[in-house]
């Protein structure tokens, strides 16, 4: 039954990773990333990462797609609305011929993935959080910490783009 849901899971990734690239219209756009970062967030289920899962969710389908679409709507983007045209099936179709055929070779792939430095077992009896936190807190502090000071310079960002009060475009025209 996994690899049923592996290639349902797969399948629905590559997809949704074409249609986020071919969409015309910016939310329509968030949206395929909505259903290609949900579909991978199943890949780490399959992969008994419960932890990768629950960020995935929560951090990149929830805040990382909400300030996309903040963003857009920050911009006010007055596009004309353009539609899937004919000529994508051009590069949609060979790219999902494509990955069907690296699908079937995955699925015959005598390799199983890298083992880490720690045994399933003892993996499967603390959970696999606990070894995410002991690892992050212990040897990648140092760099847990950077990446904090990197995002608050982010929010700070944010904000004082949000405040600024006009376009650059109108403060250039009225010298």
């Amino acid at each position: 039954m996994i690899p049923v849901f592996f290639a349902y899971f797969a399948l629905m990734s590559m997809a949704a990773a074409v249609l986020t690239v071919a969409l015309r219209n910016p939310v329509h756009c968030g949206l395929a990333l909505l259903a290609l970062l949900l579909h991978v967030s199943g890949l780490f289920v399959l992969l008994n990462a419960e932890f990768l899962w629950a960020v995935q969710v929560v951090v990149y389908a929830g805040a990382i797609l909400v300030l996309y679409l903040f963003v857009l709507m920050l911009l006010n983007l007055k596009t004309e609305e353009r539609y899937f045209h004919s000529t994508y099936l051009y590069f949609v179709v060979p790219t999902l011929l494509g990955s069907l055929y690296v699908l079937a070779l995955l699925f015959k792939s005598p390799y199983g993935g890298a083992k880490g430095d720690a045994p399933a077992r003892a993996v499967l009896q603390e959970g696999d959080t606990y070894a995410i936190g002991m690892k992050m807190f212990s040897e990648y502090l140092l760099q847990f910490e950077i990446v904090g000071i990197f995002l608050l310079g982010a929010i700070i960002g944010a904000i004082v783009l949000a405040k600024t009060p006009k376009p650059l475009e109108d403060m250039r025209g009225k010298n």
